[in-house]
């Protein structure tokens, strides 16, 4: 098995490839409840594939693909190190509450403590109040505000 390959029960989580873009494109879609771009989707999803600071990782259950997440990485001066922060993380509907989420979060811990990063993050909007529930419970604090600026 890979660093980025594990097995819990019948769940397989592994490194994301090129194959797997259809899947997870309906799946940010799904995430966004919007039809994205797929042409900025398809060339942003290669781009990153071959950047070793971008980990994507699904999870197959019954050779499915019912989830994904992904982390960028970052050195950040004012961490002194790395910082591993988590974008996009999604779970078929149909199959939540078999604590996926929580094995694909435990995949990208055991992948950051690999590579020694300093901290994981996440950010969230703060009307998903069921999502900031979940990563309270897999040990995120509230630390920061994040603002935005459309542009």
């Amino acid at each position: 098995m890979s660093p980025h390959s594990t097995s819990i029960d019948t769940l397989q989580i592994r490194a994301a490839t090129w194959n797997d873009a259809p899947t997870i494109y309906a799946f940010l879609c799904a995430l966004e409840d919007l039809l994205l771009n797929q042409d900025a989707f398809l060339n942003i999803f290669r781009h990153n594939l071959a950047d070793p600071n971008v980990h994507y990782l699904v999870a197959e259950k019954a050779g499915e693909t019912v989830g994904f997440v992904s982390c960028h990485v970052q050195l950040l001066l004012h961490h002194g190190g790395k910082v591993g922060e988590i974008q996009e993380l999604f779970v078929r509907p149909d199959v939540r509450n078999q604590r996926i989420g929580h094995q694909l979060v435990a995949a990208l811990d055991t992948l950051a403590r690999q590579e020694n990063f300093i901290n994981l993050e996440v950010t969230t909007n703060q009307k998903r109040s069921d999502t900031i529930r979940f990563y309270e419970r897999e040990s995120f604090k509230r630390t920061h505000v994040k603002l935005v600026k459309a542009l």
